[in-house]
């Protein structure tokens, strides 16, 4: 659904903002494709679950493409590279000690696929509905020695106060790891489910999800589960450590205790632990939008009705990183009519109108003394902080402030009254070559977001250049630059277009 859509395009925007930096940058996604519910799911459709997880991820990659998410590498946790890193590194843990077996009894929930403790009980003492079906069950399993990490992660979290962001998340996870007490189940008798990687210490029995899924984030950058930390290949080591790009849901227990406890027992140093960006949820109407809600809003479909590129602006502009956000199509039409037609198509359009009308499309070279100059190098300053701090919602209000004032210099200069008098020829020609550099800073600037509308920019303007922050400088365009006839590059939606 969409807050899956917003999760990948966030982490895609942020990927091609530091390749736009001139960075290297590996964006690193997939699928977990194992336990209890995908067998049980596969076995109502009458199928493997091999095929059964063919299915679902070929939507997934598909859908992917559709939103111009553009990942170096796709996990599977079907792969087998995967699963000898897993046991590989359940081996050498078992080995170390960190892995016993032991036969618990206890609360059960369905939906979860895990056991449940006194802790998750409610005010009443019952197990809730977001627990779904519950039942007590006896069983041997593996378990994870866990709560003897305990202080090792609270000493990080406090050595290190930007491992989750935004910071009141780590507030959040601090809270809970001072409440951790007992260790992590991470197997499940074959008896019961079969659709798992084998414990390669015990045939009997399949890893469950966390020795599973989480390392899918260093099993395909490369890691060898067989291998200690300081004999990792070169190809690991220059991608690591990463950063997590998450919802809150799954912060706790999952990626904010259990993941870095893990990777501390299999010997990573503390400054090799990752770093979480931890986004939070697409509402309606302030509830969270869930399947079991029936409240789910399709991506593909907006995307059909209003592009891939209106989506992807609407997605990074709406929500601050790390809040919440009720989804308003409403929203993505006045955002999309206000912030692109309006503003920055407006402003192409008629900057590449008047560039043809009064002076055949041939600018002059920008003036570094042009009031434009000081607000787009003021642009490009504000704009890289932003970013990098991840706050894009930021940078593209930081963005429609400037464009915003271009359209404004329009107002004020008047070019039209200029070419009246020739005598203000050399005025009409900076205020041209002004409007025609600010473009192409607008092109630059919202490339991570937009990636085809800014090559869109580019070719009206008849630049060639590259898409990169080091490409921001004032005055690139030569003297004699003849730009392109303009083309209008965000129609308007109108209201009845929106009801469609």
């Amino acid at each position: 659904h969409i807050g899956h859509a917003y999760e990948k395009v966030l982490a895609d925007v942020l990927a091609r903002f530091h390749r736009m930096k001139g960075e290297e940058v590996f964006f690193l996604t997939g699928v977990d494709q194992h336990g209890q519910q995908v067998q049980q799911s596969a076995q109502r459709e009458g199928v493997e679950p091999q095929q059964f997880v063919d299915t679902l991820t070929d939507k997934f990659i598909a859908l992917w493409s559709r939103l111009d998410v553009k990942y170096d590498r796709w996990a599977a946790t079907t792969d087998d590279l995967h699963k000898a890193c897993v046991r590989g590194i359940l081996q050498r843990l078992f080995d170390d000690g960190q892995i016993y077996k032991e036969k618990q009894g206890g609360h059960y929930s369905i939906r979860q696929e895990q056991f449940l403790t006194d802790k998750e009980r409610n005010q009443s003492g019952e197990f809730g509905p977001e627990w779904g079906t519950t039942e007590f069950r006896e069983e041997e399993n593996y378990y994870f020695r866990l709560a003897q990490h305990r202080d090792w992660l609270l000493a990080l979290l406090d050595s290190r106060s930007d491992l989750i962001l935004p910071a009141f998340r780590q507030k959040e996870l601090r809270n809970a790891v001072e409440k951790l007490s007992g260790d992590l189940c991470i197997s499940r008798p074959k008896s019961r489910l079969d659709w798992g990687i084998e414990l390669p210490f015990d045939a009997d029995f399949v890893s469950y999800v966390w020795f599973d899924a989480l390392v899918n984030y260093i099993s395909f950058v490369d890691y060898r589960g067989d291998e200690p930390y300081a004999q990792q290949p070169p190809a690991f080591r220059e991608r690591w450590p990463a950063l997590h790009v998450i919802g809150k849901d799954i912060l706790i227990p999952a990626h904010g205790v259990y993941w870095p406890i893990m990777l501390h027992a299999m010997g990573f140093p503390d400054d090799a632990i990752p770093q979480f960006l931890v986004h939070g949820w697409w509402n309606i109407a302030g509830a969270k939008i869930s399947k079991s809600l029936g409240n789910v809003v399709d991506p593909d479909a907006l995307a059909d009705k209003y592009g891939t590129e209106a989506l992807r602006y609407y997605l990074m502009s709406d929500i601050t990183t790390g809040g919440d956000s009720d989804f308003s199509e409403e929203r993505l039409v006045t955002r999309y009519n206000s912030d692109l037609a309006n503003s920055l198509g407006n402003l192409l359009n008629r900057s590449l109108s008047m560039a043809q009308r009064y002076r055949d499309g041939i600018i002059k070279r920008a003036s570094a003394s042009s009031p434009l100059a000081a607000l787009a190098a003021d642009l490009v300053n504000d704009y890289e902080r932003m970013m990098a701090a991840f706050n894009v919602q930021s940078a593209v209000d930081r963005l429609g402030v400037f464009l915003t004032a271009c359209n404004a210099y329009i107002e004020t200069t008047a070019p039209w009254k200029l070419a009246k008098t020739p005598e203000r020829a050399s005025d009409l020609d900076e205020v041209l070559a002004g409007l025609a550099e600010a473009l192409r800073f607008a092109a630059i600037l919202i490339s991570p977001l937009m990636p085809k509308s800014a090559g869109a920019i580019c070719g009206q303007l008849n630049w060639t250049g590259e898409l990169r922050l080091d490409a921001a400088k004032w005055g690139a365009l030569p003297d004699g630059h003849r730009l392109g006839k303009p083309t209008p590059l965000f129609p308007r939606i109108e209201a009845e277009e929106a009801k469609a």
